[in-house]
């Protein structure tokens, strides 16, 4: 199955925040990891990526100078992350009008491959469901990048951050809309997020209550939603770039994943050695040659 993907770039480091003197007063997913903006690698796998048709980028221009092997769009920045999410629906819906799921992506995660987004699109289109989105166990983030100092949310029986590239039904996204607005206002606080699902599931999240598969059952019953968690085993589409020490560990990695460029030194012309003739004896005899 293939889907239309948006690509959210909108966001713009401020004063304060931990990212500012990195981007030069331009958007966050224009900084610079390991040769390319950031957003740019996103762009890279979703066109590796066979499950994926048209790409909207949300938050930037074409004068950006990014490109894309699949169809690439343009939306300006709407000011909220969901209005931003509406608005590529949106036009998913005019490139695709049968279309009937999203993947929405930040721009963020820049160790994201094309076969980690099919991944996510064939597991995810295995049940009927509205929204589908992805955790990373802690262990598996701690493996593959032990440095990151991700938080984490503590349940009964697994300790998880979520991931940033998630799949929705489009018609479910205008469903719901203070919901979602809250939710991802506090996307950063689990605590926050199941204050917003209700208060008896913020204290049974905070006392570690929930198991994971409990938590979302919780979280559709309230938002209305048919949600389903997606267990990731590869940390990469979870690791985000929010703080310079996260920044540096990208540019680390995903430098060392580049191919190297052997310089070859450049080989000297050969010196072709003259060879001087003998001189020739000259005769007043004629010579027969004889023709074989």
């Amino acid at each position: 199955m293939k889907m239309n993907a948006i690509v959210l770039a909108g966001g713009i480091p401020q004063p304060g925040d931990p990212l500012y003197v990195y981007s030069n007063g331009d958007s966050k997913a224009l900084i610079d990891v390991a040769g390319k903006p950031m957003v740019q690698w996103i762009l890279d796998a979703l066109g590796e990526a066979k499950s994926v048709d048209n790409v909207i980028v949300i938050g930037l221009t074409p004068k950006s100078g990014l490109t894309c092997k699949k169809p690439l769009h343009f939306i300006s920045n709407q000011g909220r992350m969901l209005a931003n999410i509406i608005v590529g629906s949106e036009k998913s819906l005019e490139l695709s009008p049968k279309g009937n799921y999203l993947l929405v992506c930040s721009a963020d995660i820049p160790a994201l491959k094309g076969s980690m987004v099919d991944w996510l699109v064939k597991t995810a289109m295995q049940t009927d469901d509205e929204l589908y989105y992805g955790v990373c166990p802690k262990d598996v983030m701690e493996a593959r990048y032990p440095t990151s100092n991700r938080t984490y949310t503590k349940l009964k029986d697994i300790e998880l951050c979520g991931a940033d590239v998630n799949i929705a039904r489009i018609s479910a996204i205008k469903e719901h809309l203070d919901t979602w607005e809250a939710l991802i206002g506090n996307r950063k606080s689990p605590l926050r997020q199941a204050a917003v699902v209700g208060f008896d599931t913020l204290i049974q999240l905070a006392t570690r209550q929930f198991t994971l598969d409990a938590l979302v059952e919780r979280a559709s019953q309230r938002i209305g939603i048919k949600g389903r968690a997606i267990i990731w085993n590869r940390a990469e589409p979870c690791m985000d770039v929010d703080k310079p020490h996260q920044l540096e560990l990208m540019r680390a990695d995903l430098a060392s994943q580049r191919p190297a460029v052997k310089k070859v030194a450049a080989k000297k012309p050969a010196v072709k050695k003259t060879v001087k003739a003998a001189p020739v004896k000259t005769s007043n005899k004629r010579t027969t040659t004889k023709q074989k």
